[in-house]
């Protein structure tokens, strides 16, 4: 009860206090190619709810139907603009509403895509027992992910084999520690994450992006 009061005074907070930005972002997405504003696709949430997620579009319409589910490198579906809110992580501001709505929380394991989902259902099973989350622990050690798969000559597999393994792993981390205290810290990190342009250090006994994927 307590988890939820915070998220809905704390998102609509954020909502009001960030309305001029997200303003901005919207018009610049809009002037910079056509299609909405709004991207939304469609993740599993708290006990395998489907639910919409949402974000500013950082890619040319039509995209999400389009190449790989996940987004690699200099993956040319990426807008001009989209590159900019992406580093920046505008483009993920719009889930304050998914958290108003109760759909997701400010903290907790990322929703995925239903088909990755069932690939893992029997994991899932213990992690959607929780409200997704904005950030979690992978969000924070995993910033770089897009970046790094880039470099693969088959991202795709390489997710499915390392990337969303160590994940699932940080999420049932995440359900052992789960709790306000443990909550605000994962916000102040990803806080700084973003204030130092991904230069503050990953949590607890977390492997980055890197080190996964060097693991041989």
């Amino acid at each position: 009860m307590i988890k939820r009061v915070f998220d809905i005074v704390a998102a609509s907070a954020g909502l009001l206090l960030l309305s001029p930005l997200l303003l901005v972002a919207a018009a610049l997405v809009k002037l910079d190619s056509p299609g909405p504003v709004l991207f939304s696709q469609e993740r599993v949430g708290r006990r395998f709810r489907l639910f919409r997620i949402y974000k500013l579009r950082t890619m040319v319409r039509g995209a999400d139907v389009t190449g790989h589910a996940i987004t690699c490198g200099e993956d040319p579906r990426i807008t001009r603009v989209g590159r900019l809110l992406r580093r920046l992580k505008i483009d993920e501001l719009p889930q304050l509403v998914n958290v108003v709505k109760g759909e997701m929380s400010l903290v907790g394991p990322r929703p995925e895509l239903p088909h990755y989902v069932e690939l893992f259902r029997a994991d899932y099973q213990d992690i959607l027992e929780v409200r997704p989350g904005i950030t979690d622990v992978a969000s924070i050690n995993y910033r770089n992910e897009s970046e790094l798969l880039g470099r693969l000559a088959n991202p795709e597999e390489e997710y499915l084999t390392r990337i969303l393994p160590d994940k699932i792993r940080l999420e049932k981390l995440y359900l052992r520690k789960a709790g306000v205290g443990y909550d605000l810290k994962l916000i102040v990190s990803t806080l700084l994450t973003l204030l130092t342009r991904g230069r503050w250090p990953h949590l607890d006994e977390a492997s980055s992006a890197s080190d996964i994927l060097r693991t041989r």
